[in-house]
This record gives C-alpha cells, sequence and structure tokens, in this order.
C-alpha cells in the first residue's frame, strides 16, 4: 500500500520539511521543558529561527521573507505541533501579524518592519482580546483618540501570545465608538520605549506552558496617526475577517499533526505495554478505538489537505476555514483523549507526551475564535 501524500506538499517542501524538522528537534524541543518553567522562550532563539529561515517564509524577498507561500507557513506549524514544540509563536509572528502588514501597511512601513522580523530582530504580536471581550471583537474598550498627527491610545489587552517578547504589536482598538464594527481600527504599536506602555504578569496557562502569553495595558500610549493599519480609520474589522481565516487554517493544521502524533505514540505504548499477558494492542477494545482514531485523523487530513489546495489557490471560503477549525480541534481533542486513556495512568503523566498534548490542545478549541463562533459563521451561510 502507498503512503499517502498531501497533493500540496511538492518534492521541494519535503525538502524543507526535513530541515525545519531537524531544527526543531536540535533547537527548540530540547528547551521546551525549561521554556514551560519560565513561561517565555529565549530572546537568541528568534534570531537563531530568523538566521535559520524559519521565519516569513512566505513574506516576498523585497521584505527580508523567502518569498515562499502559505505552504512554508504551513509545513512549520505542521512539524511544531508534531513535535509538541508550542513554544516559540512563530505561528502569530510570521503567520498573522507579518501578512496584516504585507497586505495593509504602506511600503516605507513594510521595508521598515518586515526585515527585522524576518532576521528575528522584532518579534510581533496581535492584541485582540480583552478581559470583557473575546469573541465579540465589536465589544472592545480600548480606545484610540486622535490628538494632532497622534492616537493616544488606553485600554488593555489579554491572552497576547508573543506578548512578553512582542516589539510590534497590532492592537485593535475603537477610533470611534458610536460606530460598532465600523469604528473598529488597527494599529500598529512599537513598544521600545514607549511611554505608558506596560506588560503584565505571564498568565498561568493548564497547557502550551512555554508560550508567552501575557496581559498588556496602555496607559495614554502616544502613537503616530501614521501607524493606522491601512489607509482610513474603521476598516480594523473587514482587515481581521480577511485575514482570520488563514489563522484558522493554521489551528486547523496544527490539530491535524497533534492528532497524528497522538495515535502514533499510542500505538507504540500499546504494543510495548503486556496486559493480561499479552500487548495490550492485541485486545479488541484498543484495537477498535485506534481504529476509530485513525479513521478520523485520516478525514482530517484529507479534509484539511482540500482546504490547503484551495488557500493556496485563493479559493477557501471563510466558511470552510471556519469548519476546518472547529471540526478539526474538536476531533483532536476526542482522539487525544482516547489516546491517553489507553495510556492508562501514565497518560496522565507529563513526561508522557500524550499528557502535554491533552494540555495543550485544549485551548485550540476556544482561540481564533470560539469553535461556538466558527458554527455561527458556517450556519450564517446555510
Amino acid at each position: 500500500m502507498t503512503a499517502y501524500q498531501s497533493p500540496w506538499i511538492t518534492d521541494d517542501l519535503v525538502i524543507f520539511q526535513d530541515s525545519i524538522r531537524r531544527f526543531i528537534a536540535e533547537e527548540l524541543v530540547p528547551h521546551e521543558e525549561r521554556w514551560g518553567q519560565q513561561h517565555h522562550v529565549d530572546r537568541e532563539i528568534w534570531l537563531k529561527a530568523g538566521e535559520f529561515g524559519m521565519l516569513l517564509p512566505s513574506i516576498p524577498e523585497e521584505y527580508g521573507g523567502a518569498g515562499g507561500t502559505f505552504a512554508h507557513d504551513a509545513i512549520i506549524t505542521l512539524e511544531q505541533s508534531r513535535a509538541i514544540s508550542t513554544s516559540l509563536g512563530t505561528n502569530v509572528h510570521s503567520g498573522i501579524v507579518a501578512h496584516y502588514l504585507l497586505r495593509y501597511a504602506s511600503e516605507e512601513q513594510k521595508l521598515k518592519w518586515l526585515p527585522k522580523m524576518a532576521r528575528g530582530e522584532m518579534i510581533g504580536a496581535i492584541a485582540m482580546s480583552e478581559p470583557g471581550a473575546g469573541s465579540d471583537l465589536q465589544a472592545i474598550k480600548t480606545r484610540a483618540v486622535r490628538d494632532g498627527d497622534e492616537y493616544v491610545i488606553n485600554g488593555s489587552k489579554t491572552f497576547i501570545t508573543n506578548g512578553y517578547h512582542a516589539d510590534l504589536i497590532l492592537v485593535v482598538v475603537k477610533t470611534d465608538p458610536e460606530k460598532g464594527a465600523k469604528g473598529v481600527s488597527i494599529v500598529v504599536v512599537e513598544t521600545e520605549n514607549l511611554e505608558g506602555f506596560r506588560r503584565g504578569r505571564f498568565l498561568e496557562k493548564i497547557g502550551q506552558r512555554g508560550q508567552d502569553t501575557t496581559e498588556l495595558f496602555f496607559d495614554d500610549v502616544r502613537v503616530p496617526c501614521a501607524h493606522l493599519l491601512g489607509t482610513e480609520e474603521g476598516k480594523g474589522f473587514i482587515q481581521l475577517m480577511q485575514q482570520l481565516p488563514q489563522e484558522r487554517m493554521i489551528i486547523a493544521l496544527g490539530a491535524l499533526a497533534t492528532m497524528e502524533r497522538a495515535i502514533e505514540e499510542t500505538v507504540n505504548y500499546t504494543r510495548d505495554r503486556k496486559v493480561f499477558g499479552k500487548s495490550l494492542l492485541d485486545l479488541q477494545n484498543t484495537r477498535f478505538k485506534l481504529a476509530e482514531c485513525q479513521t478520523v485523523a485520516t478525514i482530517a487530513r484529507t479534509f484539511v489537505d482540500d482546504c490547503m489546495v484551495k488557500v493556496l489557490k485563493g479559493e477557501l471560503s471563510p466558511e470552510t476555514a471556519a469548519m476546518a477549525k472547529w471540526w478539526c480541534t474538536q476531533q483532536n481533542c476526542q482522539v487525544i483523549d482516547e489516546c491517553l486513556q489507553l495510556h492508562g495512568g501514565y497518560g496522565y503523566m507529563v513526561e508522557y507526551p500524550i499528557a502535554r498534548m491533552y494540555m495543550n490542545s485544549r485551548v485550540t478549541k476556544i482561540f481564533g475564535g470560539s469553535n461556538e463562533i466558527m458554527k455561527e459563521l458556517v450556519a450564517r451561510t446555510l
């Protein structure tokens, strides 16, 4: 039986995948436990990743990127997820922030910011969620008020990935609170020596503990009006809606890779584990459970591959991206739960990969838009 090959993964991407896999195994995985304890990666790893070519792979070369496509971002996501290496926030930095800048920033801004991001000298984050506003972005309270040629920003953000290291933050703000969604804008904030800006504590998470997730506070922070993302105010909500489908594909890809790793780990464990004088894998319940998990993973792989083919052609609809996000993350959590059960008591021990996958995956049903919101987006098209 010929091994299945994803139709969008070309021979060149296979070579890229092998090199990324080696970099992750040598430079990221050995430090995950320590990073988890300190709640952030070492700043130097961003520079190493930039030097290796792991950052901004799909940004054009004239802006410091590698000139690839979203397929390269997808490969990195697959490999980090498969390696249970969640600490380095490349998905947000390269797959999300860089593409907002590429699409909406001015030529001068792109030339200023993107090459530094590609080298790992400047780390990107996006600040949407607030203590009282998660998936409902119209409910945000952070304000940006014009004062001459500057915006004065007041408010707070929470659950911000890369928040500790971020030098460049896309801050979702209200520029006109009376206009609802049409009053939302995105302002780019450079954090170095910025008066009135401060970072809060590291947030204690049940998973992905090495990823620096923090609160951010803006107290009369002054930013040039030229840092408005795009050419006019009130376009932030549209910009978010245009870019979120790619973020949701990144989440679906991560769920797929984790699901496949969970099954592989469990097959190996149950083959070696002896119960009642025979291999745990020889028991019918084990075999049936793993058959169910493998079937789900195969469906997920073919669905995600179909989405990838579409996204690379520019044909992926927002509702299909929403389907991929909610279904893959839901199935991933269920598959991991079944696999953890087959590990018995050892599945509850953090030293086992299945336990770390269990903890890391739960949030995927929440971030990038909760799965309930994803279903609402799909339902609106019916």
